[in-house]
């Protein structure tokens, strides 16, 4: 699961927009965004965190 964090993000806003755009479920973007916009730092910050980095470290034998 660890550096999917960002495919599954951009899926569920995907899915989202598209519900949207068929009329599925209205929701006022910008009035979401304005109320819910630290969640997405939240969720950018936990995202870099699990993601895998480059570790230059060598595991001991």
């Amino acid at each position: 699961m660890r550096g999917n964090l960002g495919a599954i993000a951009l899926i569920l806003v995907g899915v989202l927009a598209l519900a949207i755009n068929l009329g599925a479920i209205e929701i006022d973007i910008a009035r979401l965004l304005r109320t819910w916009w630290p969640v997405l730092l939240i969720v950018l910050g936990v995202g870099m965190f699990l993601a895998p980095g480059t570790d230059n470290r060598r595991k001991p034998d």
